[in-house]
């Protein structure tokens, strides 16, 4: 196993919340991909604390996107305005520079590898946090995974069916997450949602997403005589699954809305950290869900 190696990377950014110190470690090398993680700390953050984490997996179609855009780096500093580890990270574009891209020309095989690459990379993430909780002042029994469009896709695959992407478990088996932060995500089954597994979870989604499924629905709306048909379950169907488990939940779905809905929703992010709060901390079951006609 190649040594992981760590460094270095101190820097302060200010987009109207308080600042808060940023490092950045190698968490992962994939062949020829360096896969790292900026970890924003808060501010007043003393040597031995133990803060929850958000672990955050940007967009882009896995193809593009960046743990370092301006959005991303928004988010992460007002988790850690809110006590939080903010933790962006990069991962394995498994698509960029492919002719077939990511849509209905891609055969669903190579879909099926892409959400399993970056499923393995979530959780590898995760497991540096776990394995370096000490060093970063992580509460590792409290951390939500959050994700937008691509990366709620890699996310939600990683928490709710590592049983089907990963092929050695015991690697995993100490890793747990605390709560579900998607972005007009999907998964590829929400029958892997159990009452085992299943956690506190925030959507935000458009019923007329054209990209990733609203409910059960093909990728990308493809048909199914194309090579890159393959059903997802999106937002909605695991939002029933929930119910069905009695599991907390906050939905929060625009009726034709598109796929906008995976940017960060700044203006609401207050509601969705007092559902965390309220449903990891107080441990209540809560379920909302908020409905909003585009105009």
């Amino acid at each position: 196993m190649k040594k992981i190696i760590y460094y270095l990377l101190l820097c302060s950014f200010n987009f109207g919340f308080s600042q808060s110190n940023v490092t950045t470690y190698t968490y992962a090398i994939k062949g020829l991909d360096t896969l790292k993680m900026d970890v924003y700390t808060p501010k007043k953050m003393k040597k031995n604390d133990s803060v929850p984490v958000l672990l955050w997996m940007h967009g882009g179609g896995f193809v593009g996107g960046s743990r370092s855009y301006p959005s991303e780096v928004k988010l992460a500093e007002l988790a850690a305005e809110k006590g939080y580890l903010g933790i962006s990270i990069s991962y394995r574009l498994t698509r960029k520079g492919q002719p077939t891209g990511f849509g209905c020309d891609c055969p669903k095989a190579d879909k099926l590898l892409t959400f399993k690459n970056a499923a393995i990379d979530f959780l590898d993430a995760a497991k540096f946090i776990y394995e370096n909780r000490a060093l970063l002042g992580a509460d590792t029994t409290k951390i939500i995974a959050g994700g937008s469009s691509a990366g709620a896709e890699g996310m939600l695959n990683a928490v709710y069916m590592r049983e089907y992407f990963i092929d050695d478990l015991k690697n995993y088996q100490k890793i747990k997450f605390a709560g579900v932060f998607s972005l007009a995500g999907a998964m590829v089954n929400a029958d892997y949602v159990s009452k085992d597994n299943a956690l506190p979870s925030v959507f935000f989604h458009g019923t007329a997403d054209n990209l990733v499924p609203f409910a059960s629905a093909p990728h990308h709306l493809c048909k199914p005589e194309k090579k890159g048909y393959i059903m997802l379950d999106g937002s909605s169907t695991i939002v029933d699954r929930l119910l069905e488990l009695e599991m907390p939940y906050y939905f929060y779905k625009v009726i034709g809305g598109k796929h906008e809905l995976s940017n960060i929703p700044f203006d609401q992010l207050d509601e969705v950290f007092e559902f965390f709060n309220n449903t990891i901390f107080k441990r209540e079951v809560i379920q909302t869900v908020r409905i909003i006609k585009k105009t």
